[in-house]
């Protein structure tokens, strides 16, 4: 959802999210920001592309002071130093994760190619590193694929983080609906360290990966969302995997079941890892947007010391929320955290693209849950949609406004800003000290492609 997606969404030119002055890259030192690809302290933005013959490109803007720059970068595997061919169908690009792999000080790119025909068939697909150098990305590195068959799509979903703890970036990918973790460093020859498969059992389907920090060490867990399918209902889980030396399997939570064995697939949707009630844990918040006929529903799982533990449902049936559960609403399918007010609490941006304004189907809309000590509710929650005072932009049907949300701080004033994808037209709301506003809202006409905005 958060990486896949390829509907357009705007960047603020003033957009920049670096928090320092640019520096010289140090050999020795890793980068501050995964996605600094040439070193000199701001994030970069990297999307999803075009390619001559059709197998997808990795798109990226370099950052400046000032924001994004104004050339755009193309790199495939047309590319010089690039393995593979730009072949129909290969979906280079389309699933990325940033993190500096190597530790030289350059963030790198890790890009799947899902539809990559490889010596055991079509779909084999396949994850290559992309390296950062002081002019940007240039060359790659295919990763060894532990588990090559057709229709495998390697790649299916990345996530990075440092799951062992010993100061290297790590990177876990989905490949046959099983999910590996390659240990760092990496090397540019093809080396890495070592791979562990994490396969709950043979009706556990790996579909989508959450890295983050939940148990308060230093140490990078991941949940993992996966299907489950018995002979007499489907069902989608969250599986906690906590990280360290070894990692170690951890609770299952159960998002949403539905009797009998037929349904569709990729059940759990996605989600974030953020504190929302401050208390030193990251919590794991989780949309499952099929959930009850499509209406919808948000899962928030709370962290502590031993991983997490307890967890509330929301809806928008829930007290406080706007607007009431109607099918094909598609509430949480889109989230993202951010601070919109300040107050050190993590907040959760909520798309609900489906959802019916005055008889415009797939109008869509974002609530913004706030973040409290008592962690996420729908109290205090703000409602927005075309028809909003101060939002530009006809209320239409199929707008599907809120179909992709982005919560960062561009304009680099402790506020996260609100960025809200939509056919005809994407927006950023700013973030103030009371929250999402309209005032200054700005449309941007698709500058930047949802992709360019990593989690």
């Amino acid at each position: 959802m958060r990486r896949r997606t390829t509907l357009l969404l705007a960047a603020a030119l003033t957009a920049s999210g670096a928090l320092a002055l640019p520096a010289s890259p140090a050999s020795a030192a890793a980068a501050k920001y995964g996605d600094d690809f040439n070193g000199d302290g701001f994030r970069d933005y990297a999307y999803d592309s075009f390619s001559a013959k059709g197998g997808g490109s990795v798109a990226y803007v370099l950052g400046t002071a000032n924001g994004p720059g104004t050339t755009t970068h193309r790199i495939s595997q047309a590319s010089a130093g690039v393995p593979g061919a730009d072949e129909a169908d290969d979906m280079f690009g389309e699933v990325r994760a940033a993190a500096d792999f190597d530790g030289d000080g350059y963030g790198d790119l890790a890009v799947a190619a899902t539809g990559e025909k490889g010596s055991h068939g079509a779909g084999q697909g396949a994850v290559t590193i992309l390296w950062g150098s002081p002019t940007g990305l240039k060359t790659g590195t295919t990763l060894p694929n532990k588990n090559p068959d057709s229709y495998n799509a390697m790649g299916k979903d990345l996530a990075t983080g440092d799951f062992n703890g010993d100061g290297k970036q790590d990177l876990a990918l989905i490949n046959g609906a099983v999910t590996y973790v390659y240990r760092g460093p990496f090397t540019r020859a093809g080396g890495t360290g070592t791979v562990t498969k994490l396969d709950k059992t043979s009706s556990f389907y790996s579909t989508a990966l959450i890295a983050g920090k939940v148990n308060g060490d230093s140490k990078t867990d991941l949940t993992i969302i996966g299907d489950v399918v018995t002979s007499s209902y489907v069902a989608s889980d969250a599986w906690f995997i906590k990280g360290g030396s070894t990692l170690t399997s951890g609770n299952t939570l159960r998002l949403e079941s539905q009797s009998g064995n037929g349904g569709s697939t990729e059940r759990g949707g996605d989600g974030v890892i953020a504190d929302f009630n401050k208390d030193g844990y990251g919590d794991i918040a989780i949309g499952t947007s099929l959930y009850s006929k499509h209406k919808g529903r948000l899962t928030v799982w709370y962290g502590s010391s031993s991983g997490p533990a307890k967890d509330t449902r929301i809806t928008q049936s829930s007290s406080g929320m706007a607007g009431t559960p109607e099918n094909y609403d598609e509430f949480a399918s889109s989230v993202s955290a951010g601070d919109v007010n300040g107050d050190g609490y993590a907040d959760l941006a909520v798309g609900v693209r489906g959802e019916e304004i005055d008889g415009k189907e797939y109008a869509g809309g974002v609530h913004v849950l706030k973040g409290r000590s008592s962690g996420l509710s729908g109290t205090g929650s703000q409602w927005f949609a075309r028809n909003s005072a101060g939002v530009p932009g006809a209320l239409t049907a199929d707008d599907q406004f809120g179909g992709l949300v982005r919560l960062r701080d561009t304009d680099r004033d402790g506020k996260a800003d609100l960025y809200v994808d939509a056919g005809y037209g994407p927006l950023r709301l700013p973030g103030s000290a009371a929250g999402i506003t309209t005032a200054g809202v700005t449309d941007f006409g698709g500058v930047l492609p949802v992709g360019a905005f990593l989690q």
